[in-house]
This record gives structure tokens, C-alpha cells and sequence, in this order.
């Protein structure tokens, strides 16, 4: 079903180029979800060239919504996650009755927190640091070099790892794919991705979902935010994630659940219950 007459190489300058306007359509709700579906759409064109093909087209829209899923990763970083799930969707449009589609988005749920972790440290915590660093002490001395030096710098190992991270994305994909549907090690990774996956949104819920509750009783010396750490470290974060995931599995709407946790909010923290 997919086209094969395109170049390896065409295809690699399409996650290359195409990852740096992941963050266009940048949104609060899937962040980078709409950046990675434009990355995707050539592989998925490839995939199902004929639309007039009631089962091709269904797939393919099939495929668009699964790529319409929250992603978040470092952009760099993120054209070998691009290659990546080329490579498993041309395996799916091969075999689809073979290859479990629910696989593509697990594996990109298991890349972004460590993809976004080295790569945020790397672009944003190293190579920034050193470009500007340098950048500013020769622009303090006068030298016009100072500004061209630290975009160099920058660009330099951006455009290189994200070549090179679409390229093993890519053909790496390929290369296991074959592997893992040999035997049982799909169901082994998915089992896996699931578990990266709980141990993830667990992290985010602890560090970003920033609630407290500053209720105090006996004068002060009953502490009731003491008392839930020592059941629970961020029991309450993750009692405000249950509610909304459950609002969600009502089909409450963005727009709603957004009005519920800013007035909410403010009420809950006018009435001191939450900080």
C-alpha cells in the first residue's frame, strides 16, 4: 500500500526539516500535537496515496487522529521520534493486521519524557549557555563577532543531532520493527511503554500541578498539609488530576474544564482550602 518510489533521503530531509516547525501550532491543550501530525502528513500521503479507496482513506484518517494525541518533546530530539513513527506507520500499512497500531503513539509516550530530558539539558542548559556565554564577553569587548560566535555555536549541533536523530529514528525503525514482530517482544514493548508511560504523567502530576492546602488548626500546631504529605506526598495534585481526568471521561469540554480549574481555584484559595 505505501509508496516506495520515494528516496530515503528525501524522506530524512522531511523529519529534518519539518521538526523545526514542530512548535508552530504550539496549543495548552496537546502542545506539539499539530506540529507532529505536518511532520507526519508526507509518510501518511505515502501510506495512503489513493483516498478514493474507502479503506485507505478511513486509515488514513485513522492515522491523523492518532497522531492528533498530546505530544511534547524537544524539537531537535523529536525528528528521531518523527522517523521513528514513519517507520512503524509504512510497517502498519503493510501488514495491518498484524501490526498493533496502539503501538506507534505508546512508543512516543515512552520517548518524550527522556528525549525531552536530555534534550532540553543539552540544547537549553549546555550549548545556550556556552553560545551566549561566549557571545557576550566578545560582545562586551566590541568585537562583532560576539552575536555571529553564539549563533553558530547554536546552530551547529542542532542541525547535526536533528539530522542524525531522524536518520537513526528512521532506519533503526526498520531495522527492529522486522525484529519485534518475529515473535511476542511487540506485546513485551507495549507492557513496557505502559508502564514508562504511568511512571510519567506520575511525574508531572508531581512537579507541575502545584496545590496546597494552608488549613491550620489548634493555633498552628495542626498542620493539615503535614498531615496529607505524611499519608501522600502530593495527595492533592493528584486528587485534582483524578477529577479532571474523570470530567474528561465525561466528554466535559476544554473551554469547561478550563473555566472549572480557574474559578475554581480562585474560590478554593478565597476560602483558604487550597494555596
Amino acid at each position: 500500500m505505501a509508496d516506495t518510489n520515494v528516496s530515503k533521503n528525501r524522506k530524512l530531509w522531511q523529519f529534518f526539516w519539518r521538526s523545526w516547525a514542530i512548535q508552530d501550532s504550539w496549543n495548552y491543550e496537546r502542545q506539539m500535537n499539530m506540529g507532529f501530525l505536518y511532520g507526519m502528513v508526507p509518510t501518511l500521503d505515502r501510506c495512503y496515496p489513493n483516498e478514493k479507496d474507502p479503506q485507505q482513506l478511513e486509515a488514513k484518517k485513522e492515522a491523523y487522529r492518532r497522531h492528533m494525541a498530546f505530544y511534547n518533546c524537544t524539537p531537535q530530539t523529536s525528528a528521531f521520534v518523527l522517523g521513528l513513527s514513519a517507520s512503524m506507520e509504512e510497517q502498519l500499512a503493510e501488514n495491518p493486521k498484524s501490526f498493533n497500531p496502539d503501538t506507534i503513539n505508546a512508543v512516543k509516550t515512552t520517548l518524550m519524557g527522556p528525549l525531552s530530558g536530555i534534550g532540553d539539558s543539552f540544547f537549553q542548559g549546555t550549548i545556550r549557555t556556552i553560545a551566549f556565554g561566549l557571545g557576550v564577553s566578545l560582545a562586551q569587548q566590541g568585537s562583532m563577532m560576539g552575536p555571529v560566535l553564539a549563533m553558530v555555536i547554536s546552530i551547529v549541533p542542532s542541525v547535526l543531532i536533528t539530522w542524525f536523530a531522524a536518520k537513526l529514528g528512521y532506519e533503526g525503525g526498520h531495522q527492529y520493527l522486522e525484529k519485534m514482530q518475529s515473535g511476542n517482544l511487540m506485546d513485551k514493548v507495549m507492557y513496557v511503554c505502559g508502564i514508562v508511560g504511568l511512571m510519567a504523567v506520575g511525574g508531572m502530576i508531581a512537579t507541575l500541578v502545584g496545590a496546597t492546602t494552608p488549613a491550620i488548626f489548634s493555633d498552628g500546631t495542626v498542620v493539615i498539609q503535614d498531615i496529607l504529605d505524611s499519608i501522600m506526598p502530593q495527595m492533592i495534585p493528584l486528587a485534582l488530576t483524578g477529577l479532571m481526568y474523570w470530567l474528561i471521561k465525561k466528554n466535559v469540554g476544554t473551554g469547561w474544564l478550563l473555566v472549572i480549574a480557574i474559578v475554581g481555584g480562585v474560590i478554593l484559595s478565597a476560602l483558604g482550602v487550597l494555596a
